[in-house]
């Protein structure tokens, strides 16, 4: 998956779920979620780290989308989620990087 070129990128835009992973401006804080709709959530994270500030992600301006997977079940793509969220710093970096070897901010991509 890494490198995806643009019609690659939109043929996995077509996945009805994702696993996300958004970060701080600054990449020093992570967030992990899934959606059914990738650029709407990221919206939502921006919107609230600009307003409410009510949410985990809002808190920590977490609104860089700098990983994700696609899935066709929601069930895989929560079973993904927990996986991912029990894994060490360490871990997460290196499927980040394994993906987007330069943690380049990709909300461009899909929006």
């Amino acid at each position: 998956m890494r490198n995806l070129t643009s019609k690659k990128l939109y043929l996995k835009m077509l996945s009805p779920y994702f696993i996300y992973i958004v970060t701080n401006e600054k990449k020093t804080v992570l967030y992990i979620g899934v959606t059914n709709n990738i650029q709407k959530r990221l919206s939502q994270h921006y919107f609230d780290s600009e307003n409410a500030k009510k949410s985990f992600a809002g808190k920590y301006n977490c609104y860089h989308l700098v990983f994700y997977e696609p899935f066709d079940s929601i069930e895989l793509a929560i079973a993904r989620e927990k996986e991912l969220k029990k894994w060490r710093r360490e871990k997460k970096d290196r499927l980040i990087s394994s993906f987007n070897p330069d943690w380049e901010f990709l909300n461009h991509q899909v929006i």
